[in-house]
């Protein structure tokens, strides 16, 4: 799936929790929900695999938000003196707060909201859901560590998604540990012959429309 470009793109910059996010949002003209998309501390608003899923979304009729989890200076990989991330904790408030800004747009007050996690972001989209309740309406974590938030799997009612590739042994086994705890509507799906980074051809194309479909199976129902 190639890296694709929305000419409809808005860019944003979200305040939350005193920190500036950069952020992209596509918002369809009949838009029947919204999905923010939770990246892992490795990445930002420009993930080629996040960007490719998001794009099969829009063409849904769903609204999505990319942005930047992390401040300029912790995304950059050759700075000599990066500081280092903030804890799941912290970055589970600043997704919060992205969420109280977005929500503050007439635009999008009223769509259902849906979380897309990938790598440790999905442990943060899954605190924020059991955290917020009935303000996420689904969840679907990609390679996801469920596991990081052990104790917030119990908490979480919104019906959740887990993707894990087959050859991802390690996390496909913390998945299913995660999978075990969580009290609500969830399903554990295995893409074939995929690995973490859903590389394989056909592999993002699977997640992407499994993603779709539970997006639009739980918001807009």
């Amino acid at each position: 799936m190639p890296l694709p470009h929305h000419p409809g793109a808005e860019p944003l910059e979200l305040v939350s929790c005193g920190v500036h996010l950069p952020a992209l949002l596509v918002r369809p003209a009949r838009a029947v929900g919204l999905v923010i998309f939770v990246h892992g501390t490795g990445s930002s608003r420009f993930s080629s695999r996040n960007q490719a899923v998001a794009l099969v979304l829009q063409r849904s009729g769903l609204a999505t938000v990319l942005f930047d989890l992390l401040e300029a200076p912790q995304q950059d990989p050759g700075a000599s003196h990066r500081p280092p991330a903030p804890d799941l904790e912290t970055l589970a408030d600043r997704l919060q707060g992205v969420i109280d800004a977005l929500r503050g747009r007439a635009d999008l007050v009223d769509l259902p909201l849906g979380l897309f996690g990938s790598s440790s972001g999905a442990a943060i989209a899954l605190q924020v859901a059991a955290q917020s309740r009935l303000r996420v309406q689904a969840v679907v974590c990609r390679g996801g560590r469920p596991d990081l938030v052990p104790g917030s799997l119990g908490d979480v009612c919104c019906p959740t998604l887990l993707l894990v590739g087959s050859h991802d042994l390690d996390v496909l086994e913390l998945n299913t540990w995660a999978a075990a705890r969580l009290q609500g509507l969830h399903e554990l799906r295995v893409v074939p012959g995929a690995g973490h980074l859903f590389a394989e051809p056909g592999a993002l194309d699977l997640v992407a429309a499994w993603s779709r479909d539970w997006f639009l199976r739980h918001l807009c129902c």
